[in-house]
């Protein structure tokens, strides 16, 4: 996947990895970025800051009515999308008991409709007119914890290992018909998501900066990777889970004693 000439979308972009990664498609010659974000003005900084070659949309991912206005914007500004980006994601923690029934229903349905929900959106109102030319890409944003786990954060984690399984399904049915397909799974980068949370068990292995995660990102897109994991440790705890799942159960449990030793928190 080369973004050079290419229209690209990208959602969640007005902070974060989603701003990193417009302004790293931008860079790499990306003809049009659009920058979507509920955040409006925080996505208006980030498409100013691009130039002439972006512009900022005031959109909500769960809405299919606010992702078609913004389809149909750019494509009649600029054509075809070739890249959606379906990068915006929530978190609620397990506080303030920290058990698994903490979120509310309320917070259960919004984050299923952020988390999930929006990536079938997005490519309701793109994968059609891709399937047609037999090509286009999505790069959908999971986590970490959609292949291991996040400790404290059930709704988080449950979510983020169904947007894992979404995005194996898409690359499964349409990989033939010309779609390229990512799934981003890194764990903590610099963002408002992670500000604050660097004892977080999300956070053990350090924050990235978000220059150097759009930039690894970008070199497994070229690569035509699937599953793109910018934190390299990622991989061999997802392989340590599937040789030992009971082990790995075990290994988070004694995990979450020590966080709960070191910080008072779970999470």
């Amino acid at each position: 996947m080369d973004v050079k000439d290419k229209v690209v979308v990208v959602t969640g972009g007005a902070s974060g990895i989603g701003k990193a990664l417009a302004e790293k498609f931008a860079a790499e010659g990306a003809r049009f970025v659009a920058v979507g974000d509920l955040d409006f003005d925080g996505a208006q900084a980030v498409a100013a800051g691009i130039g002439a070659a972006a512009k900022a949309y005031n959109l909500d991912v769960t809405d299919q009515q606010s992702v078609n206005a913004m389809v149909a914007d750019i494509e009649k500004l600029h054509g075809l999308v070739d890249l959606y980006c379906s990068n915006a994601g929530i978190i609620f923690s397990d506080a303030p008991d920290w058990t698994v029934i903490s979120c509310s229903d309320a917070k259960w349905q919004k984050i299923w409709e952020v988390n999930v929900h929006a990536h079938v959106l997005a490519c309701r109102a793109v994968l059609p007119a891709m399937l047609a030319r037999k090509s286009g890409a999505f790069l959908i944003t999971a986590s970490a914890a959609g292949l291991l786990s996040q400790i404290g954060d059930a709704s988080y984690s449950t979510t983020k290992h169904a947007a894992v399984g979404f995005a194996e399904s898409l690359a499964i049915n349409h990989g033939d018909d010309g779609i390229y397909v990512g799934c981003l799974c890194p764990q903590a980068v610099v963002s408002k998501m992670t500000a604050g949370a660097e004892a977080s068990s999300a956070a053990a292995d350090g924050v990235m900066p978000a220059a150097e995660f759009a930039n690894r990102v970008y070199a497994a897109m070229q690569e035509g990777k699937f599953m793109i994991r910018p934190h390299e440790q990622v991989e061999g705890y997802f392989l340590n889970k599937a040789k030992d799942y009971d082990r790995w159960v075990g290994g988070m449990r004694k995990f979450r004693r020590h966080q709960l030793a070191t910080t008072g928190r779970p999470i």
